[in-house]
């Protein structure tokens, strides 16, 4: 048996996630305090009662979804559950800041920065209104990219995020996005629609964003992480900080792989995997990966004693 923890991204934020968890562990509480410190605000205040608007800004969804996720990694060091007991780490975009905060190889200051900085870069990359995203189900990678590739006519669309079989999300260029829309539609796609979000994360566009992300990682200490990260852009694990820091670059423009990730992992023996802070949305691509990985999603203290016993029982 074989075991991996992974990180949710933008998309599963939620007001008052991880409250439950900051009251039942010192440790999770102390988890926020500390964002809360890196980023002189009270970030906490926002996630538990601000306004689903402000926590949906992707300045402010990064570190918060990241704070929850290493809450509960926080809360299972308390209950005895170490990162050694992961094989591996991943995250889903922004995910893959809090699982390398998890595994050591970033300070929790340095992550929440680095994720505030992130998430204000992207959004100024490309202008409110000028960029589009959509989700298109029931056509595979290949088809999607040809999709892409016959929508883009002159302006950038491409496969953002390679989500499960079943789900590939363009981006690029709003016209572009809509043409890629109504071509899926014809080419048989179950559906194709426009997503709400802020900017077209995950392509060319965000080149702006990557060279600002560039300098602030350069000056960030990164640490040889405790578990390896099977990384987005190359869909395997990886350890040294200096090829961290580059594809941490190359992330913000590049398609995040997670179906083959999930698959390289289950190559790797992988058979459990636990999807660390706020919703579900990974443990149901990864069931649509792999139906031989076992998935668990730990947001809350009930969820996670649940599991914590059925690993120690196992």
């Amino acid at each position: 048996m074989s075991l991996a923890f992974v990180f949710p991204g933008q998309g599963a934020q939620t007001i008052g996630m991880g409250k439950a968890l900051a009251d039942a562990y010192p440790d999770a509480q102390a988890v926020f305090d500390e964002v809360d410190e890196a980023l002189g605000e009270k970030l906490s205040a926002l996630i538990w009662e601000g306004s689903a608007e402000d926590l949906t800004l992707t300045a402010n969804a990064q570190p918060a979804l990241m704070a929850t996720s290493i809450a509960v990694v926080r809360a299972l060091q308390s209950e005895g559950i170490s990162m050694d007991a992961a094989a591996y780490v991943a995250g889903h975009s922004l995910g893959e800041y809090s699982a390398l905060a998890a595994a050591g190889a970033l300070s929790l200051p340095d992550c929440a920065r680095l994720l505030r900085l992130r998430g204000t870069a992207m959004q100024a990359a490309v202008p409110v209104g000028e960029g589009a995203m959509a989700a298109v189900l029931g056509l595979d990678l290949d088809a999607v990219r040809d999709v892409a590739q016959e929508a883009a006519q002159g302006d950038v669309c491409a496969a953002a995020n390679d989500n499960d079989p079943s789900q590939v999300v363009i981006s690029g260029g709003k016209a572009a996005v809509e043409r890629a829309v109504d071509i899926a539609k014809t080419r048989g796609a179950k559906r194709a629609v426009l997503l709400p979000v802020s900017a077209p994360f995950h392509c060319a566009l965000m080149e702006p964003a990557a060279a600002q992300m560039a300098v602030a990682l350069a000056e960030v200490d990164i640490q040889r992480p405790k578990v390896p990260l099977v990384a987005n852009v190359v869909a395997e694990a990886i350890s040294d900080p200096a090829t961290i820091r580059s594809l941490l670059v190359d992330q913000v423009t590049g398609s995040v792989r997670w179906r083959e990730s999930v698959a390289w992992m289950g190559g790797q023996g992988v058979d459990r995997i636990w999807e660390l802070g706020a919703g579900k949305a990974l443990s149901g691509m990864i069931r649509r990966i792999d139906r031989g990985i076992a998935t668990t999603a730990i947001a809350d203290p009930d969820g996670l004693k649940v599991a914590v016993a059925a690993h120690l029982n196992a």
